[in-house]
């Protein structure tokens, strides 16, 4: 289902009894910080999902590779549904918290990959090592291209030697590589939560930036949803499945607030 406009996306948003709204963070509401672990909030975004979870009609959720602590810093919402760790993590809009995963079963591996990872970069300048205690995500975003290319794919065959127990997924991105659980999956989060929170009848809207978020566009077709993009300059020549297209996170915001 394809968009020509705002309007008729709104349009479209509007013509069921309810909408659930799935959005990413970085890239989507926001712009990326400097470094992941910056925690800067954004007062226009805080207000507009609280705007619209005030909404009856309207679900708002909220998934992100960031830590739940860290999204709900970011978010201090009552009444909307956050997922860290691409899910891993879940707060219901009730405020109730769930692992979806046994971390005894997560970190010994982590642990035995970081200092690897640690060796790797070391005496290496604009990588940044990320431990997200469910995930390790090791950046490369301000290293040169060639150098960022040859410590990812090192640090790729560590992780697959040691992540052979069937409960590990390797992630990619633009200068980014994380090994995560299994169940860090957008895709699955969203599916998850579907089932278990059933809104029957609803409009499922999903905004994202991403490859991980593009994992969730064919699914959402299935359930006859719609997926937006937001335009990245290093995302701009991959294959895509959005019905449409915004082209910043204040471009995402801008909506929003017309949505409201």
């Amino acid at each position: 289902m394809k968009f020509n406009s705002k309007a008729e996306l709104t349009k479209w948003a509007l013509g069921s009894q309810h909408l659930w709204l799935f959005l990413d963070y970085d890239g989507t509401l926001a712009n990326f910080a400097s470094t992941p672990e910056v925690i800067e909030t954004n007062p226009r975004i805080i207000n507009s999902l609280e705007r619209l979870v005030h909404i009856p009609t309207i679900r708002v959720t909220v998934i992100s590779g960031r830590r739940l602590r860290d999204l709900r810093l970011l978010l201090p919402i009552t009444g909307i549904f956050l997922a860290g760790t691409y899910g891993v993590e879940l707060q219901e809009a009730t405020g109730e918290m769930i692992n979806r995963v046994e971390y005894r079963h997560i970190r010994p591996v982590l642990e035995a990959i970081k200092p690897q990872w640690e060796q790797i970069i070391n005496g290496r300048k604009g990588f940044f090592l990320e431990d997200k205690d469910w995930t390790l995500a090791l950046h490369a975003r301000f290293a040169d291209d060639d150098d960022g290319e040859q410590v990812l794919n090192q640090a790729q065959e560590v992780a697959r030697v040691q992540s052979l127990k069937g409960y590990f997924r390797i992630l990619g991105g633009h200068k980014l590589l994380e090994i995560a659980p299994l169940l860090a999956s957008k895709r699955e989060t969203v599916a998850y939560l579907l089932i278990h929170y059933p809104l029957p009848d609803a409009h499922l809207l999903y905004i994202g930036d991403d490859d991980k978020d593009e994992e969730v566009f064919p699914m959402l077709h299935a359930k006859h949803g719609v997926a937006v993009k937001v335009h990245q300059p290093f995302h701009a020549s991959r294959p895509t499945e959005a019905d449409f297209f915004f082209e910043s996170p204040t471009d995402t915001l801008c909506w929003l607030e017309e949505l409201v």
